[in-house]
């Protein structure tokens, strides 16, 4: 018997529209899709997937093909870090369910097709998500992100399926969502509002007039909401630009570091102060970086590249010592096809040092943190010798 809590049923002029929201590690979700698409035989199965996430969950294969150097070189670093985080969550708690992630819309998928139903594939493009969110969010809600991930992680707490299916409920889901958009209110607005736009506008888009649409559960009642007008969603295609304060910055602090040095010379005539103060630059900058990549466990050839690398890369914006040193880190331990292949089995922060691909992303990321620090550690100090 079909359980009817989580089905909502829509009736348009032109469309039946059925939306089945689901917990997306629950056993009972993936019963209750089967369950429905065979009973209602729809013209078109529409599934929280873009295209990235569909072959994600069905490709054995998903990160085979990855090239670790170019997503360095491309400064891309830091999403791929977020993506394999937000991998690992949902596959820790799938193992605890002893449930695939996703199985409910590779499910849908499978009995659509059987069914001789349309497959639409709902959701927005993962990388523009989480792109956009990245460009949103303030430094405080970065961090905030961040860190529950992380923490996440290093101490997982067990999960079980009762908790999971009372997720479903409207009532504790409206509560997580307003507690997402108290916390991290840029992150609710791209990971939920905007895809409950999106989602909904593909919804209204598919073909045939009955549309079983499988979606998370917190999305339903926003999904419900933007179903009554059709609006354009290729604005939210976009990825906005960056603050253009960033960029500023980073052609600034060469322009101050050598006002700094050239104040300092002119004004105390000191060849000595200035050599010092090139010293100090360098052991700064270059100590922190280098502790940057211990952190992430690297290669002691790629910590003294991040040491050496660090007091000059932050004088050019167009390269960081996180690029230098995940390319040395690449070449000194470069990734086997098991690594790639293990990269959807990271389930704990330990699994990211174990892995060697994880690790070239970590060694990057954290070198490029500590020379941040280090640089804007390092510019008032020089100011402090003159």
């Amino acid at each position: 018997m079909i359980m009817q809590k989580n089905i909502e049923r829509i009736n348009l002029k032109d469309k039946k529209i059925i939306l089945i929201g689901t917990a997306h590690v629950s056993k009972e979700s993936t019963k209750l899709v089967n369950e429905t698409i065979t009973k209602e035989n729809p013209d078109t199965v529409g599934v929280e997937l873009c295209e990235k996430r569909y072959k994600t969950i069905t490709s054995k294969k998903k990160w085979e093909d990855t090239k670790i150097t170019k997503i360095i070189k491309d400064k891309k670093t830091h999403l791929f870090l977020a993506n394999l985080l937000l991998s690992s969550f949902q596959k820790r708690i799938g193992e605890d369910l002893k449930i695939r992630p996703g199985a409910e819309m590779v499910q849908a998928i499978k009995t659509g097709k059987k069914s001789s139903s349309k497959i639409v594939l709902l959701d927005r493009d993962i990388q523009v998500t989480l792109k956009r969110a990245w460009k949103e969010m303030s430094i405080k809600e970065k961090f905030k992100l961040t860190y529950s991930l992380i923490t996440g992680l290093i101490q997982p707490e067990e999960i079980e399926e009762e908790m999971i299916e009372k997720l479903k409920e409207k009532d504790m889901i409206t509560q997580m969502m307003e507690e997402l958009g108290r916390e991290i209110p840029s992150a609710k607005k791209v990971l939920i509002d905007e895809r409950d736009i999106y989602i909904a506008n593909k919804i209204l888009g598919a073909p045939g007039k009955k549309i079983v649409a499988v979606v998370g559960a917190g999305h339903i009642e926003g999904i419900k909401k933007h179903l009554k007008k059709k609006q354009e969603i290729e604005p939210l295609e976009k990825i906005p630009e960056g603050s253009k304060w960033a960029k500023y910055i980073a052609y600034l602090i060469p322009l101050i570091f050598l006002s700094i040095i050239a104040y300092g010379f002119m004004h105390h005539k000191s060849v000595e102060l200035t050599i010092g103060m090139l010293t100090y630059w360098f052991l700064i900058n270059g100590t922190l970086s280098a502790l940057g990549a211990l952190l992430a466990l690297a290669h002691p050839l790629t910590i003294i590249s991040a040491f050496i690398a660090a007091p000059f890369t932050s004088l050019n914006p167009t390269i960081g010592a996180g690029i230098v040193a995940g390319l040395v880190e690449a070449k000194i331990r470069e990734p086997r096809v098991k690594d790639f292949q293990d990269l959807n089995q990271i389930t704990t922060f330990r699994g990211f040092y174990k892995n060697r691909v994880s690790r070239i992303l970590l060694v990057a990321a954290l070198t490029n943190l500590g020379s941040s620090i280090g640089t804007f550690a390092a510019l008032p100090y020089l100011m402090s010798l003159i």
